[in-house]
């Protein structure tokens, strides 16, 4: 018999200096031994400094690459990234609605349609923007629905709600409580930008909330951590865990890839993670 190899897909923007958007996507999946496929929404003239210039891909085109990947593969997770505008939003919403109308079982001869993680990028690490108007209200209104799991930092999670950027636990939790209410079934809400010597994201979902830590870890090289940290659920997803053990094990790839990174020049500014695939000793 044939093996089947677990398979992912990205719907994103493509980072020209590799460091975020699709190419950190891909690699992560890679070195957690997921096949990746992918939908380029936006190419972007980036790198290590700044965003030159980006090119929003036609939803048309959008929604072909969604509709090829899902038709010919059995995606078991997608992550979703950089979508730039209202109208990807809502080409990407309708790509997935269709698909899982159509659906084929999956390897495992269920219908289950694939777990969805959205990282909603609106800025670049750089301070760049990423999206244009009317983005947000298409989010809240066609996407946040679809999504099994929600990505936001605090102001990413700010944005979406039209609040003040939380400024501790307890304000993270009810942001993200706020945000389970838009739709998705779960949000984790990033506390990386919080002041203190931990690293906290809370888990949120109808169940309750539940706090990952972790020491901080000092690098300048942080370009494209909520790409590979959310590639990196979908891809424990793709593989069978569940939405805590994801979390975790997503939490642990990040961690090893921001100590493998932080001391490798690559550019001029803040540099990107470097993934360790998967069975491969730190030293």
């Amino acid at each position: 018999m044939t093996a089947r190899s677990a398979v992912a897909l990205t719907i994103a923007g493509s980072d020209s200096g590799g460091g975020a958007g699709v190419q950190a996507d891909l690699k992560t999946f890679a070195a957690l031994g997921v096949h990746g496929a992918s939908a380029v929404t936006a190419l972007t003239a980036q790198n290590t400094r700044s965003v030159r210039a980006i090119h929003v891909a036609p939803p048309a085109i959008v929604r072909a690459q969604i509709d090829a990947v899902l038709d010919d593969f059995d995606i078991a997770a997608i992550k979703i990234g950089m979508l730039g505008r209202a109208e990807v939003v809502e080409a990407v919403a309708d790509g997935l609605r269709v698909s899982w109308k159509l659906a084929r079982p999956l390897a495992s001869n269920s219908a289950k349609r694939p777990f969805v993680v959205y990282d909603p990028v609106m800025v670049a690490s750089s301070g760049d923007a990423l999206a244009g108007a009317g983005f947000v209200a298409a989010v809240r209104v066609r996407l946040l629905p679809l999504v099994d799991c929600l990505t936001p930092n605090l102001a990413e999670a700010a944005a979406l709600l039209g609040e003040d950027v939380a400024a501790g636990e307890e304000d993270m939790a009810a942001q993200g409580r706020a945000l389970l209410a838009l739709g998705p079934s779960a949000v984790l809400m990033k506390g990386g930008h919080l002041a203190g010597d931990e690293a906290v994201d809370l888990l949120v979902t109808a169940e309750g909330v539940r706090r990952f830590a972790a020491p901080r870890l000092a690098s300048q090289n942080l370009h494209g951590t909520g790409c590979t940290l959310s590639s990196a659920i979908a891809a424990h997803i793709a593989l069978g865990a569940d939405l805590a053990e994801a979390v975790a094990a997503a939490k642990e790839f990040v961690r090893a890839a921001i100590e493998r990174g932080r001391d490798v020049k690559l550019g001029d500014g803040p540099g990107p993670l470097i993934p360790i695939p998967l069975g491969v000793r730190r030293d």
